[in-house]
């Protein structure tokens, strides 16, 4: 039997600069990052399929304090077939080399894309 191997996934704001080695680009936030042009985020696609709903993400407000609440909250709802199917395309994407997440939130350490990596990077 082969090892599986963790796929190399980072999680980075949508404002900074592509890294030359971050692999595919994929915007993962429901709405376009504000005052970003399409020519500036080098996306290579914009999954909005796997983001959180509106009614999560108004709940969370990205407070540090319910972060794992919100964690538990967005892989329940990662299972709805729309979500998964995203999901499963981003791990298909991982799969083929390195993949980053992008997201315009200020503290993508507490964001989806942080939830989305953690995930996408587990073999099991």
């Amino acid at each position: 039997m082969g090892e599986t191997m963790a796929a190399q996934v980072r999680v980075r704001r949508a404002y900074e600069e592509p890294e030359p080695d971050g692999g595919t680009r994929v915007l993962v936030d429901r709405l376009w990052p504000r005052g970003l042009s399409k020519a500036k985020a080098a996306l290579d696609e914009w999954c909005k399929n796997v983001a959180p709903s509106g009614e999560l993400r108004t709940w969370y407000n990205h407070d540090p304090d319910r972060f794992e609440e919100f964690t538990r909250r967005y892989r329940h709802e990662l299972k709805d077939p729309e979500r998964a199917e995203a999901l499963a395309h981003l791990r298909e994407l991982a799969r083929r080399g390195p993949l980053t997440l992008l997201t315009a939130t200020k503290r993508a350490d507490i964001s989806e894309a942080a939830v989305l990596a953690a995930i996408v990077a587990d073999p099991g």
